[in-house]
């Protein structure tokens, strides 16, 4: 109910159209972006060029991916105008201790090269979740994000730092794709008044995902690609996505999802798929938490 159907102008030539959520402090983001993760810092500023030109207009990095001035740089030379823009960026767990999280933030701007974060997450929900979290929340009070949200929290986690933040997440970055649909997660984040933002809305590629026979066929019937059936869904259900792509053809039709409609059916029949699991990385598994957990000890 809170997102908002609007005319977005991309060039002189032409409109296209975007959605839009609205955030519990009343700004506005758009449905759909473009991530980076996994592209290194130099391919990043040639494909968030591409990314820009092709009309996306949120961009999603973060301290993890080692990029950010990859962003910054294509973002200088766009031309865009930065009230425009919706850039996020994510606080890594090592930097989790207060004054960490404080130098963090500045570093970050300083490497992206801007005076602001739209929106700035914490990356995991590990260590000291709290003292990051107060640096973040000071951040805003400054002006140096304009809103403050989590990644990879788990409804319970959630649940304590709403009840118990002085200025509440604004949004929540999960695994989210059709074999993972995060419902009891996403109703527990809607109850919150917390945006849902998918990760992986591709599934990384898992269970064959971009030749699945459902969303073939639901793609020819709509004449869009199966990534695309996949992200429309997402986004009727109330899920910001952030498809990647290093490809400027791929990343055209990933943002060409805007001019058409799921039915009901269509709905019920992707509701079907889903596995309630992970397929890219099980925050619930001891094993993987364990494995990068040590590893993010190691390197403090």
């Amino acid at each position: 109910a809170r997102r908002q159907r609007q005319m977005c102008i991309r060039d002189s030539r032409k409109a296209d159209i975007m959605e839009y959520t609205k955030l519990a402090n009343g700004m506005q983001m758009p449905m759909l972006g473009y991530g980076v993760f996994q592209i290194d810092d130099e391919t990043t500023e040639r494909c968030v060029s591409d990314a820009l030109a092709a009309g996306y207009r949120l961009i999603d990095t973060a301290q993890a991916y080692m990029n950010e001035r990859g962003v910054g740089a294509a973002i200088a030379k766009s031309g865009v105008a930065r009230d425009e823009l919706f850039v996020v960026s994510k606080i890594w767990v090592s930097n989790y201790r207060y004054e960490d999280a404080k130098r963090s933030i500045d570093e970050s701007l300083e490497r992206l090269g801007l005076e602001y974060l739209d929106l700035m997450l914490l990356h995991q929900c590990y260590y000291d979740v709290y003292g990051a979290w107060r640096a973040l929340e000071e951040a805003y009070a400054a002006g140096k994000v304009r809103a403050i949200g989590v990644s990879n929290f788990d409804p319970v986690r959630l649940l304590d730092l709403c009840t118990f933040a002085k200025v509440a997440p604004a949004l929540n970055q999960v695994e989210t794709h059709v074999f993972w649909q995060q419902k009891p997660a996403h109703a527990n984040m809607v109850k919150l008044g917390v945006q849902h933002m998918a990760w992986g809305p591709f599934a990384e590629g898992a269970n064959d995902f971009f030749h699945n026979p459902l969303l073939t066929e639901l793609g020819a019937a709509h004449g869009k690609g199966v990534g695309q059936v996949a992200l429309r869904y997402l986004i009727d259900s109330g899920v910001v996505v952030i498809p990647k792509s290093t490809k400027p053809e791929r990343m055209a039709e990933n943002i060409d999802v805007f001019d058409f409609e799921l039915t009901p059916a269509d709905h019920a029949a992707i509701d079907a798929l889903d596995t309630n699991a992970s397929v890219c990385y099980d925050h619930t598994d001891l094993t993987v938490v364990g494995g990068l957990l040590g590893f993010i000890k190691s390197s403090m």
